[in-house]
């Protein structure tokens, strides 16, 4: 696997290093030693999987402490457009973001480190996405942003076209 750190420091793309022949391909997408040769100590206790319409936003979702999360997110088929915005208010890049394009042909992850918002837009119909998180769900520690925030003002590549009512519903960050 191929580590590039992001300008959101703690935040990591990862490419695969696959090895393909005539069967098809092959290749590693986690790797615990591999993590930690990194300074990263990720254990995943939970993995999830989502399958999404084009145009359709998934979060911005976070775990307040003591259950912040780190996350290992891939597309494993179709295309996402893949956002985190740095939570952390002693952090230079308080409240910046960015955006990863994860898609079933570049085979790239993208590690979210904790106290970071994530979500999604599906940029093609039945896009799956699946992720490994380091805590279990709690609902009581569940936080949330509108996709349209303006305390972020991310750029969707697509329109929005399906949001589910409780994403739709948080309340403007920091209010």
């Amino acid at each position: 696997m191929k580590f590039q750190e992001t300008e959101l420091s703690g935040a990591y793309i990862i490419d695969i290093d696959p090895f393909e022949d005539e069967r098809g391909l092959f290749a590693r997408t986690w790797c615990q030693k591999e993590f930690e040769a990194h300074g990263l100590n990720f254990s995943s206790v939970q993995a999830n999987v989502s399958r999404s319409k084009r145009g359709t936003v998934r979060g911005l979702h976070w775990q307040r402490q003591p259950y912040a999360e780190c996350k290992l997110v891939r597309c494993t088929r179709g295309a996402v457009y893949d956002v985190i915005v740095d939570l952390r208010p002693d952090s230079g890049t308080f409240r910046s973001w960015i955006g990863v394009d994860l898609t079933e042909h570049n085979h790239r992850m993208l590690l979210v480190p904790e106290n970071f918002a994530h979500g999604f837009q599906s940029l093609e119909d039945d896009s799956e996405v699946f992720y490994q998180v380091t805590q279990f769900y709690t609902p009581d520690a569940e936080c949330g942003a509108r996709y349209d925030d303006p305390a972020f003002v991310i750029d969707w590549p697509l329109d929005v076209k399906s949001i589910s009512e409780k994403d739709r519903s948080w309340k403007p960050f920091g209010s």
